[in-house]
């Protein structure tokens, strides 16, 4: 009886190990549960990895030195977190300038290329000869008018290319390495070949003795650092009916001028003297919207139509 009685509580002690074991099983599936429960969830691990990439809204803002400050916003599938490596559609305006001029959009193109130049693009070197000619007060096919500046320059029928090259400013170079930046004004009639240039006298005289008549040059396009501010002019003529409008003192060489009619934008097809034309008076005396040809758009409001008046807009385009 004594050995039974010993047995037994043999059998009485052996189970406790497994009781233990079965508590530390179901204590771990516990904590498992709770692990699982509280785990953050795709969308929550994602955005947390990359908090910068947007802020409430989906939205952020990125400053523009020397222009106000740019915004832009993006707008996630719903249910997925916005991709961090794509950035928002940006828009860039400056402060208002004058009474007349809105703001301007920012370049959409790159600095480096100009998606809408024609023939003289940007950083694309040109050769030929550079002639000079009586420029006399300035006036010539570009249809600016008497001016102070001496520096004045022709350019040949085909890089004219129906007056988009007027109003650019071109760095000649000599083969002795003189240098002159001149200002196109002026159209060389057809018997200039293509990369020819016919200066002023005073613009030929930096570069040669003006008895040379004829020398090789190079040149190219410039975007200068220094420049005034945009005008515009109605021609001479103009009314609700008709008008032409010509661009002034623009720092880069002008692609397209439209008009604000009919809730939209029309664009207006360029003249050999270098206006835009609305043959039927369409959007004459409104809005009108500038781009040059790295994509940069100056939006000028309550340019009036009076016809042969220069009007300020204070506003310029960006350097390149």
């Amino acid at each position: 009886m004594k050995q039974t009685s010993r047995s037994a509580g043999r059998r009485g002690r052996r189970p406790r190990p497994r009781s233990a074991a079965l508590v530390a099983l179901v204590a771990a599936g516990a904590l498992v549960c709770l692990v699982v429960a509280f785990r953050p969830s795709a969308h929550s691990a994602d955005t947390a990895g990359h908090p910068a990439a947007s802020t409430a809204g989906g939205s952020r803002q990125t400053p523009d030195p020397g222009r106000a400050t740019a915004s832009g916003s993006t707008s996630p599938t719903a249910g997925r977190s916005p991709d961090p490596t794509v950035s928002p559609s940006v828009t860039a305006r400056p402060s208002a300038t004058s009474a007349r001029a809105s703001a301007s959009d920012a370049p959409r193109a790159a600095a480096t290329a100009a998606s809408l130049a024609g023939r003289i693009r940007p950083g694309v070197g040109y050769r030929g000869v550079a002639t000079t000619y009586d420029a006399g007060k300035g006036d010539g096919s570009c249809s600016y008018g008497p001016g102070d500046d001496v520096l004045t320059a022709a350019m040949n029928h085909t890089d004219y290319e129906t007056s988009k090259a007027c109003g650019a400013y071109v760095l000649v170079r000599a083969a002795g390495g003189a240098t002159v930046t001149v200002l196109i004004t002026n159209e060389c009639p057809t018997g200039c070949a293509p990369g020819q240039l016919d200066l002023s006298a005073q613009a030929f005289a930096r570069l040669a003795n003006l008895s040379a008549g004829r020398i090789p040059i190079t040149w190219k396009l410039l975007s200068p650092g220094t420049a005034g501010t945009v005008a515009l002019r109605y021609k001479t003529g103009s009314s609700r009916y008709w008008c032409a409008l010509q661009v002034i003192g623009h720092r880069n060489p002008v692609a397209r001028l439209e008009l604000r009619s009919g809730g939209g934008w029309r664009p207006l097809p360029r003249t050999a003297y270098n206006y835009f034309l609305a043959e039927d008076g369409g959007g004459c005396g409104g809005t009108v919207r500038i781009t040059d040809i790295y994509g940069e758009r100056l939006t000028v409001e309550g340019i009036a139509l009076r016809p042969d008046a220069v009007q300020p807009t204070r506003l310029q385009f960006a350097r390149h």
